[in-house]
């Protein structure tokens, strides 16, 4: 059956009315064969319903007033057959290094030239589950259904609908209660080619007294052209349960990214949550932290470099919906060349969430005058028994550091890299693996490199 295209019109002055429209149809939506359980196939063909209703988001709305989409071109987007791009790169083996020694807790690689999924066999018969989306949907249901559009809804906006509707990869988490998961879980999407559209969906259920460290990096090659990159990723921390989530995203400079992501957290759990922004051409990213049982807490830590004509758009909240929670966020990004970053922060307290503590501070280096950063801090509070700060700076390099520097015979561009990397140490020291911060602070650097 062809169904009809999810489209938008816009009109144009003087030019009469131009179709915008992504040439996907319901026909497309996987899980459809019978292999995946009904609520599954009931929840895709709710999601496709909400991705028809939605048009394309338009700078005249909030939060989508600073970034513009009509370069987007949306009729061009084809989804990745099976095996994907013939010609496509391989995963590079670099993102596959274990991040301990020598010995992964689990590793799952997701590409066109492989799907690889391993897990230790001591981590399996505690009752760890690490699996691909689609393994998930045929032998997972019921561990589906408990975070499965609970945290993220398809409702939520387009893209949030398209890539619940239409996510082929993924990954499923689940530690069992009491479970302390020692060894890191690993994840590697890999979507490299031009006008396609690439959709996952991350799911990370950690229940009550449970502990895990997740890695997870969606990322491509640079390329001619465009691509669309489309991720949801929705978390369950239980009570007095514990998660470490390092989410790097280092996807190709011709990529559109649209992001939502939500982690729930129950009664005294926590979650310390790393995000990595390196790549695409454009990213539009919902990331919200739930603090939803009394005691939780969770801190979130995030770095960007942008370059050439990159843009950046980071929407951030931090919910207290119980009392006695307490969120840490701080962002820092440095920025070179045409390229523009938004970040855009609110702390929400509910009116029951008396003695909440939350902080959140966004910090920006700018590196070349022809650069911007927008840093757009705010406080939404209901309860009269709180504390709750935010701050926010935009400046460039203090040249009394670069004398210091200079003074001591360092030549320039080294000391303007000491400089960036001082910057970046607070959130590097966050990362808890050395291999992975060191992977991070060469690419940082290699966009310290003049010319580049």
């Amino acid at each position: 059956m062809n169904e009809r295209t999810v489209r938008r019109v816009v009109t144009r002055g003087g030019r009469g009315p131009e179709v915008r429209e992504f040439a996907f149809t319901r026909d497309m939506l996987p899980s459809q064969n019978g292999a995946a359980a009904d609520f599954v196939i009931a929840a895709r063909q709710a999601a496709w319903a909400a991705a028809e209703r939605f048009p394309l988001p338009h700078t005249r709305l909030e939060p989508w007033r600073r970034t513009d989409l009509r370069s987007l071109r949306v009729n061009d987007f084809k989804l990745p057959l099976d095996g994907g791009p013939a010609d496509a790169p391989p995963i590079p083996e670099s993102l596959l290094a274990p991040l301990v020694g020598d010995e992964h807790g689990g590793l799952i690689a997701l590409g066109p030239d492989r799907t690889e999924i391993t897990l230790n066999p001591a981590l399996a018969a505690q009752g760890v589950v690490f699996t691909d989306y689609a393994t998930a949907e045929r032998e997972y249901p019921a561990l589906l259904e408990k975070t499965l559009g609970l945290s993220v809804r398809p409702d939520e906006g387009k893209f949030a609908a398209l890539t619940a509707a239409l996510a082929r990869d993924g990954v499923l988490v689940y530690v069992p209660k009491g479970v302390d998961v020692e060894l890191p879980l690993h994840s590697v999407i890999w979507s490299p080619g031009t006008d396609l559209a690439h959709f996952s969906h991350v799911l990370i259920y950690v229940d009550d007294g449970a502990s895990v460290t997740y890695v997870h990096e969606t990322a491509s090659p640079d390329a001619e052209g465009q691509a669309l990159n489309g991720a949801i990723v929705e978390g369950y921390v239980g009570q007095n349960a514990r998660l470490t989530f390092v989410e790097l995203q280092s996807l190709g400079r011709h990529v559109y990214n649209f992001a939502h992501e939500r982690i729930r957290v129950d009664r005294d759990g926590s979650v310390d949550w790393i995000y990595g922004a390196l790549g695409t051409r454009l990213t539009k990213a919902f990331s919200d932290l739930n603090l939803e049982g009394e005691g939780s807490s969770g801190r979130m830590s995030g770095f960007y470099f942008t370059d050439k004509d990159q843009h950046l758009d980071l929407d951030t909240q931090q919910n207290h919906h119980a009392p006695h929670t307490t969120s840490d966020l701080l962002f820092k990004g440095a920025l070179k060349g045409e390229s523009r970053s938004v970040w855009q922060g609110m702390i929400y307290v509910a009116p029951k969430a008396q003695k909440t503590d939350g902080y959140q501070a966004n910090r920006n280096l700018v590196l070349e005058k022809t650069a911007r950063a927008d840093s757009i801090p705010g406080l939404e509070i209901l309860a009269d028994d709180v504390r709750c700060t935010h701050g926010a700076t935009i400046g460039k390099i203090d040249p009394d550091h670069m004398f210091y520097l200079r003074s001591r015979g360092i030549p320039e561009r080294e000391a303007q890299r000491l400089v960036v990397e001082g910057f970046f140490a607070p959130i590097m020291d966050r990362i808890p693996f050395e291999a992975v911060r060191e992977r991070l602070m060469a690419a940082i650097q290699s966009r310290m490199i003049v010319g580049e």
